[in-house]
């Protein structure tokens, strides 16, 4: 007898794990591997945050909450906004989530139909376009590149054959660290809203960047449902927790999905993030070193022959054109791993037409690994 097998398990992977699982074999067999692969800080939680979940262990049962989150971390959320962007959010429109991974589901379940098309950029964060075709609704490619600084643009959309539903942007994105400055973002929220077209807005990367501070579609639509995460810049990646703000019109869904899919987030998370909002000192540093890692490759790798870079503008992520080396990113990266150590991610994670062409090098890690990275790179290309 043959059991059915559901055909929205057959997405693609996430490669990047893949690369995770490859490198930490190649550890387990004695090789120093230095990660550039993983985007994800490699400093722990703020010391306030431990103290806050220990806290908690002591004073609180640890079990479910609502749906929504705990009210003191939704309100603390909503002054965040206030005192970063000037905006007066009511935390009733503010949910938490099990990480922004929670986030996408929850929005694209709420917001579109099966069968519905809903644009991205390519290169683009790869789960999106897997969590979108695992629930039934088409992916529109919007292929970016350098003339675009990697980002969609309302012309994109006009020219992509067809009505969209929804459009997902991410400013900084993954994974070219690329930005949407305030009147372009302003313009694609106007777009969207004379278009009725749902604008799912990525902010996990808000607060690490280099040149300017990025922008909230918030502050120019309410319409669109914004996602964040404590993972990125608040350096809490296993904590899994993240947040939404939802439009009116979609918070009783999302609420009813999040009771019924996940009952409630991390309690213990939960507690500990509203100290993350007080731990500046720690944050602030954090960036110094993205900021020194950021400028040390971009520095160094043109000198190893990746002379073709995104603008890095925020997030810890470089996105090299390594076409003049190579026209198969995969293979490349798995020579890289396997013939010096460093474990990158090629770009067909990203840009299923185009990422052959592409490599990402995450520079969370230290200093000292991306000094060391660089001139393994330099000495294999040579």
């Amino acid at each position: 007898m043959v059991l059915k097998v559901a055909q929205r398990g057959t997405v693609p992977p996430f490669i990047v794990m893949d690369v995770m699982q490859a490198a930490a074999e190649r550890e387990a067999a004695g090789d120093h591997i230095l990660h550039l692969e993983v985007g994800q800080p490699d400093t722990g939680a703020p010391g306030g945050v431990i103290s806050a979940a220990r806290a908690a262990l002591d004073q609180d049962r640890i079990g479910y909450t609502v749906a929504l989150g705990i009210p003191e971390l939704r309100e603390r959320i909503a002054r965040q906004y206030f005192e970063q962007h000037e905006l007066d959010l009511n935390p009733d429109r503010i949910m938490v989530t099990t990480g922004s991974s929670c986030g996408f589901l929850l929005s694209f379940l709420s917001a579109f139909e099966v069968g519905d098309r809903v644009a991205l950029a390519s290169p683009g964060y790869p789960a999106y376009r897997n969590i979108l075709q695992a629930v039934g609704i088409d992916v529109v490619d919007l292929l970016a590149g350098p003339e675009t600084n990697f980002q969609p643009t309302p012309a994109m959309i006009d020219q992509c054959g067809g009505d969209v539903d929804g459009l997902i942007i991410a400013s900084p994105s993954n994974p070219a660290g690329t930005m949407i400055n305030a009147n372009d973002l302003k313009a694609l929220c106007g777009y969207c809203d004379d278009r009725g077209i749902r604008l799912i807005s990525d902010e996990i990367y808000h607060g690490i960047t280099y040149e300017s501070k990025a922008e909230t579609c918030r502050s120019f639509t309410e319409n669109a449902v914004i996602i964040n995460s404590f993972s990125k810049y608040f350096s809490m990646t296993g904590w899994r927790l993240g947040w939404m703000i939802v439009p009116d019109d979609l918070i009783r869904a999302v609420e009813c999905l999040a009771q019924n899919l996940f009952i409630s987030p991390p309690t213990l998370s939960q507690h500990a993030a509203v100290a993350a909002f007080d731990c500046d000192d720690e944050l602030q540093e954090n960036l110094r070193r993205y900021a020194a890692n950021r400028s040390l490759l971009l520095k160094e790798l043109p000198k190893a022959g990746f002379d073709k870079l995104a603008s890095a503008d925020g997030a810890f992520y470089i996105y090299a054109d390594v076409s003049a080396l190579t026209n198969d990113s995969p293979e490349f990266c798995r020579r890289m791993l396997a013939e010096i150590g460093v474990a990158a991610t090629p770009g067909t994670d990203f840009d299923p037409s185009r990422g052959h062409r592409f490599v990402r090098f995450s520079f969370a890690g230290s200093t000292a690994d991306m000094a060391e990275a660089a001139s393994r790179l330099q000495t294999w290309l040579r």
